[in-house]
């Protein structure tokens, strides 16, 4: 394999982070449906649908830490980039932080700082397989045997981590108020993982394998829940059931695999359409599609969110209209994000080189 075929940039990772920002906005925008709106069988089907944001999410962090540091680890120096995946986890775990802030006094209680949504379990997943990925990425077949051999045993593990109790209940299982524990939450970035090693190694014919390999293992898994439901004591089966984590594994690589075709029809020199740049904001900006839309529907500014002023009250028109006015306003908060960070990166270099006695210019080469 070529290395301009295994470095370059696997575009449909992106546009299946980009497809999963557009349903989570769509997901939590439910809260704006009046309550037997949200009772009813379409909010149901939507809810089946969003079940597969959350997995998606954390297969692709897997998929690209994996990927970068096999690359990286190629040409030597996936210790260098052990660094700034080191330092995007940590941003990852402060905005989840930052989130929890606007919903929770997390001041007067601070035991709200560990409740797992889903960005501190992207963050945490992140910081628990990093030092393996890191230190396994110049072996790649070791690595993503590894990978798959822990995302099993994280799955099958699952429903015995219902009765977890003390301080590890708060990781472990919902029995403390986590949205996003890490069982079975965790089995997906190790999924990511094997997939982002084999295309790293063997480039975009190797991840067809790769997720045609997942596709196979998530049918079989599906087939086998009464089996499964059976081995285990009482459990919240549609939430910790191997057979569970199997049928969404089977449905994002599905989607995964058919945006891969998507990409290898596409001429690598073409001018990306309107759409596909839409999608792609979303894709390389889904941390701040998560806050921004977060923030649009329950921070109180001035006394006005979308929730506080249309939560429960909507039907299905205002719904899809207040839904698409709030993927807008995401998008435009994306746009700018970027533009406003380099301006208070220029901004902090002026003063630092304005520093007199030449030591901004110290202070510069410090940094």
């Amino acid at each position: 394999m070529s290395p301009s075929t295994t470095h370059e940039r696997v575009r449909a990772i992106d546009w299946l982070r980009g497809i999963a920002v557009l349903f989570m906005v769509q997901c939590h925008a439910l809260v704006l449906l009046t309550p037997e709106l949200r009772q009813s069988q379409t909010t149901k089907a939507l809810l089946y649908v969003d079940g597969l944001v959350a997995p998606a999410f954390l297969f692709a962090a897997g998929f690209a830490l994996a990927l970068l540091l096999v690359r990286s680890a190629a040409s030597g120096k996936q210790f260098e980039r052990l660094g700034r995946n080191l330092r995007r986890t940590l941003q990852v775990l402060g905005v989840a932080t930052l989130v929890n802030w606007m919903w929770f006094p997390l001041f007067r209680e601070p035991k709200w700082l560990v409740r797992l949504d889903i960005l501190h379990c992207v963050g945490l997943s992140l910081l628990l397989v990093l030092p393996i990925a890191a230190v396994l990425a110049s072996r790649p077949r070791v690595l993503r045997g590894v990978a798959l051999a822990l995302a099993l045993v994280v799955f099958f593990l699952s429903p015995l981590g219902e009765a977890v109790d003390g301080p590890w209940a708060w990781f472990l299982n919902k029995s403390t108020g986590a949205v996003f524990p890490l069982l079975p939450w965790l089995g997906f970035p190790w999924l990511g993982v094997y997939a982002g090693t084999v295309a790293g190694e063997q480039g975009r014919r190797g991840l067809v394998r790769a997720l045609l390999f997942l596709i196979g293992l998530g049918v079989a898994g599906s087939l086998a829940a009464e089996p499964l439901r059976d081995l285990y004591p009482a459990h919240r089966f549609f939430v910790t059931n191997p057979s569970n984590a199997a049928e969404r594994t089977l449905w994002v690589c599905l989607v995964l695999l058919g945006l891969v075709g998507l990409e290898w029809r596409t001429a690598p020199g073409a001018a990306p359409s309107r759409p596909r740049r839409f999608v792609e904001t979303f894709g390389t900006s889904s941390m701040s599609a998560y806050f921004f839309h977060e923030a649009l529907i329950y921070f109180r500014l001035f006394g006005f969110s979308f929730e506080r002023v249309w939560g429960g009250r909507s039907g299905w028109g205002q719904y899809a209209l207040l839904t698409g006015v709030l993927i807008c306003l995401t998008y435009g908060l994306c746009l700018g994000l970027d533009p406003a960070l380099n301006a208070v990166r220029r901004g902090f270099r002026y003063l630092v080189e304005s520093l007199p006695g030449g030591s901004g210019e110290k202070f510069a080469r410090l940094r």
